[in-house]
């Protein structure tokens, strides 16, 4: 897995599909050879070593070598200030202001598995036979720095990690300005930029450019990951599709601000840097101390954009998230909040959780407005105790009647704000992030506890431990619905998260049994750093289903079906005001953690009927879509059809879901489905219908009629129409 030719310094790691070679360079710095498709080890590569043919008058070079400039080198982690003119990976500031640096290469080691980040989340192993790790030590005698490159290659897996550690060793603080993850140069630019872009209610929709001379990037500084910009980006080949060609994923394990930097210079070659964010950053790093960097997980393929989807979803579930709830099934649940809002009381909860119980949901969420003086959002976060003229018998007291009637309880909280009309905000003030003697700019009427502060961490740890104690809790929704303003230091961004993922490891390893969700205004912060924590995320606000389409098909690019919220919520939709029908919005929440935020009080007997059978249907096949490899087959961005099929591991049965967004005329030959990811060999079922073997499925595909697709008997619309397919095979 990861080779060492120890006369000429080289470094070949190779997993499952990739090869990543580097080396040590004469002048003592790391260069890169190379990074693709696996190829044999061979005792050296300086043949990959390439210089270009530039007039040596017009570069900078080294003084004693004039044919030696780092302007023209792939490197692997490259330096401020000393002959190349590109974004570099790091940059440390002296005491005197000087921003130079010279890190050589001073040892290293291969070790089996791999290593934990210290206060970060991070990939994992669960045997050191998973995975083998390099480590590279730099080190520059004049700044007395340290630092270590780290590497991990997993086995049978087509997965590398890679992050960064400094190290002080000297006796004076020095300034971190810059600190990347990850810097990976290339040797062209024939690529296209594949990014998740968008903003509250459309959440990680599908961006792609084609790269230029220039730079090029996606970021974040709100001080978490955001709706806006997702902290994942893909350089593909322009002929590749989903089932074919080059494609290269980055995913940043951070919940913060970051960056994600493609720049290509003027001999054709593209660098990649991608890490915390340079802006509002800069750590003091100080005598005999550390500074870690996140993890990026790389993924190399050349089978195509849903091959490389399909190495993230596998090492996410597997090897990202943890505990209790890794590998089970989640519940189906209902949540209150697009039913009540703020008006509700005891009763009327536990009126809509036994008719929930009836109708076969599993898990009731009491959403926002349960605490304090909560009647609407402008007061009363921080209090986390119960509103006993809601809840009479508390949290504790409504939770048990709940259990008692054979369902599970839920709870949403949103520990990282504060009101300022709160007993909490009375009594600590200085809590609040601000400036002090300036004006606070308010999101959604709140502001932001600072988590850097030890005694606030403390607090909230505290406080969510007496609720989760009390009352029979099984399921949290973890809410965050503003981000960051007037930031008082530059260090401060990374501190809040830093403390936030303090809190969480704290709060998930005391609460195991706890199903916890992430979510930040929807999908503000659905990121794999929070995946390490709460292993589903609310994928979006926008419970539309025609958009959802978008958003459900965007997310699974980088993140699998398992970690999406996906819900069933009322018409007209409260964020479109389109009307769709149940079996629509039934259809596309299946492709995901399926869940209703209806009333289910108002559901009529036909209605409760169709309920019952679609919770039945998701019942049956919830293993298979939370736990089977998800396949992308119509792109809704780029056509008026979505589809997608869940295949189990074993390929003996499948789920299609098809969906038409708008009624086509005439459709010519279009009316079929070309499947994937079946076995070509096997014998399978469709609807209990027909049979065909897998090849046949695959190549002919699923052919529909005409008339049965497109021609209307009544008047209703034939647009947002859906299909669904279960196949199985014939034994």
């Amino acid at each position: 897995m990861i080779y060492v030719n120890e006369s000429n310094k080289e470094f070949h790691l190779e997993n499952k599909g990739a090869s990543y070679i580097l080396n040590v360079m004469k002048n003592g710095q790391l260069g890169h050879l190379y990074y693709g498709k696996k190829i044999k080890h061979r005792d050296s590569f300086s043949h990959f070593f390439y210089q270009p043919e530039v007039g040596v008058g017009i570069i900078a070079h080294h003084e004693d070598d004039p044919g030696f400039s780092l302007e023209y080198f792939k490197q692997e982690y490259p330096s401020y200030g000393t002959t190349d003119f590109r974004k570099p990976a790091f940059e440390i500031e002296d005491i005197d202001g000087s921003r130079v640096s010279d890190f050589k290469y001073k040892s290293h080691k291969v070790y089996k598995g791999k290593n934990k980040l210290s206060g970060l989340p991070s990939t994992y192993v669960n045997s050191e036979d998973e995975a083998e790790t390099l480590e590279i030590i730099l080190e520059d005698e004049i700044l007395e720095t340290r630092v270590y490159l780290s590497y991990t290659v997993y086995n049978n897996r087509d997965i590398m990690t890679r992050n960064t550690k400094f190290e002080n060793f000297g006796n004076k603080t020095l300034k971190l300005n810059r600190a990347m993850s990850l810097s990976l140069d290339l040797p062209d630019y024939n690529y296209e930029m594949i990014h998740l872009s968008g903003a509250w209610a459309r959440e990680r929709f599908v961006k792609n450019r084609k790269l230029e001379i220039g730079s090029q990037y996606i970021d974040s500084t709100r001080g978490a990951s955001s709706a806006h910009q997702n902290p994942f980006v893909i350089l593909k080949r322009p002929e590749t599709t989903e089932n074919m060609g080059e494609a290269m994923g980055f995913a940043l394990v951070y919940s913060g601000n970051f960056l994600a930097h493609i720049e290509v210079d003027h001999f054709d070659s593209t660098r990649v840097t991608m890490g915390i964010n340079p802006f509002d950053f800069s750590w003091n790093l100080k005598a005999g101390e550390e500074f870690q960097t996140p993890e990026v997980v790389m993924v190399y393929t050349d089978k195509g954009l849903n091959s490389m989807s399909q190495s993230f979803h596998n090492i996410f579930r597997e090897r990202l998230v943890r505990g209790e709830w890794q590998y089970k099934e989640r519940p189906i649940l209902v949540n209150n909040w697009e039913a009540t809002y703020f008006d509700f009381n005891e009763e009327k909860i536990l009126e809509m959780a036994s008719k929930a119980k009836d109708l076969g949901f599993e898990l009731f969420v009491l959403d926002d407005g349960w605490f304090g003086k909560r009647n609407d959002d402008k007061t009363s976060l921080g209090d986390w105790f119960p509103n006993l003229e809601k809840l009479p018998n508390g949290i504790k007291g409504l939770g048990e009647k709940i259990v008692e009637n054979g369902m599970k309880f839920g709870l949403w909280f949103e520990p990282e704000m504060i009101s300022k009309e709160s007993e909490i905000y009375t009594k600590h003030p200085e809590w609040l992030i601000g400036v002090k003697n300036r004006k606070l700019s308010l999101g959604r009427n709140q502001y932001i506890l600072d988590l850097s502060k030890k005694e606030v961490r403390n607090y909230i740890i505290d406080i969510l431990s007496e609720r989760f104690s009390e009352a029979p809790i099984s399921y949290v929704k973890w809410d965050m619905n503003r981000n960051m303003t007037e930031i008082t230091y530059r260090d401060l961004p990374h501190k809040y998260i830093l403390g936030l993922y303090e809190v969480l490891e704290t709060i998930t390893q005391k609460y195991p049994h706890i199903l916890f969700e992430s979510c930040a205004s929807g999908g503000g912060r659905f990121d794999a750093g929070m995946l390490h924590y709460m292993p589903q995320v609310w994928t979006s606000d926008n419970t539309d289903a025609v958009v959802r389409l978008s958003i459900q098909h965007g997310t699974s690019y980088a993140y699998p079906l398992i970690s999406m919220g996906a819900h069933v919520s009322d018409i007209p939709n409260h964020q479109t005001a389109r009307k769709t029908s149940l079996e629509l919005r039934n259809r596309v929440a299946y492709f995901g953690n399926f869940g209703y935020e209806l009333n289910v009080l108002e559901f009529d007997s036909e209605v409760e009927k169709q309920v019952v059978e679609y919770l039945k249907f998701y019942k049956e096949n919830r293993k298979l879509i939370q736990f089977g490899d998800f396949y992308r087959i119509d792109n809704p961005f780029y056509g008026n059809t979505a589809t997608w099929i869940v295949v189990n591991k074993e390929k003996t049965e499948a789920l299609v879901g098809h969906f038409q967004i708008l009624a086509q005329p005439n459709p010519g030959y279009n009316n079929k489905i070309i499947l994937k990811g079946l076995d070509p060999e096997k014998k399978y079922k469709v609807n209990e219908k027909y049979e065909a073997y897998g090849d046949e499925l695959m190549n002919m595909g699923i052919v529909f009629s005409q008339p049965d697709r497109y021609f209307s008997k009544n008047s209703e619309t034939q647009d947002f129409k859906s299909r669904l397919f279960k196949i199985t095979e014939v034994r």
